[in-house]
């Protein structure tokens, strides 16, 4: 009985497949791993942060998520209120207000970035 027991109970564990660590390392990057590490390596991913914050803060869009989250804390009592509640009602108003210019600066940027590596 305790036998059974135990086999119905690993056989209702329902696990992803563990990669086999010698394809995992034999596997080739991707094209978005493999800009992702230029950027990194080239220094470029921190300047891209650093105009990206400088347009938001420019546009009022930083003030605006400010506001948000004060008026979130006043009305939950600021005792109460967590880091991973702001995020959870920041994040999607964030992405949303984001104005379509600075979306199109950045991406215009990573373009560039992109010919300039010539992938």
């Amino acid at each position: 009985m305790y036998l059974t027991m135990v086999v119905i109970r690993r056989a209702s564990v329902k696990r992803p497949p563990t990669p086999d660590a010698e394809e995992e390392h034999h596997r080739e990057p991707t094209l978005q791993e493999i800009i992702n590490i230029r950027l990194i390596e080239s220094g470029e991913k921190e300047r891209l942060k650093e105009l990206l914050k400088e347009r938001l803060t420019e546009c009022g869009w930083k003030d605006d998520m400010k506001d948000i989250c004060r008026s979130h804390a006043k009305k939950k009592g600021r005792n109460s209120v967590t880091v991973d509640d702001l995020v959870h009602v920041i994040t999607p108003k964030g992405r949303a207000s984001v104005p379509d210019s600075i979306k199109a600066e950045m991406l215009q940027q990573i373009r560039s970035f992109i010919a300039s590596i010539a992938l």
